[in-house]
């Protein structure tokens, strides 16, 4: 299933047949609540004789009402001290599935939310939510299978997000489509294809660097990656730039490296034991930064500069694959001693960030970030969960913070952690041939700060450690790991999430 559509609707009467709805879809904490007379009517006599109703997802006989469905999706523990907003996205989610599967097509959403400020953004999550669970994979879909997209969700409020969210969902699904798909439909050269026609006809700068030559004099950390890969014609690697500059003066300018692997072998220190299923999805990084920069070109936000750059390879395995011990100067000038080929995705970004980097320079209050499903170890020390990992500059201006009390009203928790010295120690080249070491080899779930000492080696090989708090020119710098928060689900095949695309987006729309 395709993108979503939403539908402000602020008509009362669109509850009742006739008015071109064919379900209503009421996500409540307690029947007793509930605001429209002729709703709570048919909800207390069904719990007369249907315990269920108000206990689990119900669907109730009503005639005269919307395609003749009520469906009663109530929220669960909502006044419990430790739940959050997802609470109302898990009731919404389960209300969709129930209408979709009774045969609507044109579903009305009723979000009956608490005075909460946790639930401020309940409505805007429980409609995001049911975009989540309709979508249907890539391959699916291209091969005809799956169900009939719905034609549109109206969104029955007083206030008006249909335009936000529809543009938010079609970021979503961009990411889900590059995220989730098979290695082969989804190689780099596809990735960048699938891209440019998504974003075709946006305001979006877009360009894309593939010559081998440019590559591997510009992105050498990168190419090394995918230095087996460049003799298979469709497995080469890719670079795409994508610029947005909004109207008005800037404000604020946004620069995203984005880790595209599109498959990881491990490459040399080859992955074992079945540990390689699902590493097609080590793109989500980029696929999330892919639909972020599609939301905020059909959004349109003044003043502000959006610059990204997506690494996109293939960490293949073979007789020119680079190995450890190799020494390779990164782009920002930096001599780098491969540690292990399996923790590829910090040589991406690094010369991402470097590219940035210089334009951040001389760019209007610039903000880096990389966005990377990056280490086990952040999935082992935070389980489903983002963290953030920032430079001082970004610390002292509380930029993690401040995206983690938002990321949280939109239903995309973020954790905080903290960069500290020993993460430079454990970079450092025992040899000292090399300025660094790009990682231990071990698996970062088994490494000590095995998730923030990767940021430590971001900022030296990039270049960003010239532009600490001291630095003539200070540079906000946040390093994103979804490697548990990328997917939902099935450890290796469960649906891609488009984190944290929700959260980023109001940050940034909050913050120029």
């Amino acid at each position: 299933m395709g993108s979503v559509k939403f539908v402000d609707v602020v008509e009362q009467d669109a509850i009742f047949e006739g008015n071109g709805w064919d379900a209503l879809v009421v996500v409540t904490t307690d029947l007793e609540s509930l605001q429209f007379e002729e709703i709570a009517m048919l909800a207390n006599h069904g719990q007369k004789i249907d315990k269920r109703v108000g206990q689990s997802p119900t669907l109730l006989f009503a005639p005269g009402m919307a395609g003749g469905r009520l469906i009663i999706a109530p929220v669960k523990k909502a006044n419990d001290d430790y739940q959050d907003v997802r609470v109302f996205a898990d009731a919404a989610r389960q209300g969709i599935k129930l209408a979709k599967d009774a045969g609507a097509k044109r579903p009305l959403l009723l979000v009956n939310r608490l005075s909460e400020q946790r639930y401020e953004y309940a409505p805007q999550v429980a409609a995001l939510a049911c975009g989540q669970e309709l979508w249907q994979a890539l391959e699916l879909r291209e091969a005809g299978g799956g169900d009939e997209p719905l034609e549109a969700i109206g969104l029955l409020a007083d206030e008006h997000h249909g335009d936000m969210l529809t543009a938010i969902e079609a970021g979503r699904v961009l990411a889900r489509d590059l995220c989730g798909t098979e290695p082969e439909r989804m190689s780099a050269p596809a990735f960048a294809d699938y891209c440019l026609d998504s974003l075709q006809g946006s305001d979006l700068k877009i360009s894309v660097v593939e010559d081998r030559d440019i590559l591997e004099r510009d992105y050498p950390l990168l190419s090394a990656v995918g230095r087996s890969s460049f003799a298979v014609l469709r497995h080469q690697p890719r670079v795409v730039k994508l610029e947005y500059v909004g109207d008005g003066p800037i404000e604020h300018t946004f620069l995203f490296a984005g880790k595209g692997v599109v498959y990881d072998t491990g490459g040399a220190d080859l992955k074992i034991a079945g540990s390689m299923a699902g590493m097609s999805r080590d793109k989500g990084g980029a696929a999330a930064v892919a639909g972020l920069m599609k939301t905020i070109s059909m959004l349109k936000p003044k003043g502000m500069r959006v610059i990204a750059e997506l690494g996109l390879v293939r960490n293949s395995i073979g007789s020119e694959a680079f190995v450890t011990d190799e020494i390779i100067t990164s782009h920002a000038g930096k001599r780098v001693r491969i540690g292990n080929t399996d923790a590829e995705g910090r040589l991406v970004l690094a010369d991402l960030l470097s590219h940035l980097r210089l334009k951040a320079v001389n760019a209007v209050k610039p903000q880096m970030f990389s966005v990377a499903t990056l280490t086990g170890h952040v999935v082992r020390c935070y389980g489903g969960y983002t963290a953030v990992v920032e430079n001082s500059v970004a610390k002292q201006a509380n930029v993690a913070t401040n995206m983690q009390e938002l990321a949280s009203l939109w239903g995309e928790p973020i954790e905080v952690s903290q960069l500290r010295r020993d993460d430079f120690s454990k970079i450092v080249d025992p040899s000292a041939a090399a300025d660094m070491l790009s990682s231990n080899n071990a698996p970062s779930s088994v490494t000590a700060r095995g998730h923030q000492y990767p940021a430590a080696f971001l900022i030296e090989a990039s270049g960003l450690s010239l532009h600490g708090l001291n630095a003539d020119t200070p540079i906000a710098y946040s390093h994103i790991d979804i490697a548990g928060s990328a997917t939902e689900g099935h450890p290796q095949y469960g649906s891609p999430t488009a984190t944290p695309l929700v959260g980023l987006f109001h940050y940034m729309t909050a913050n120029k």
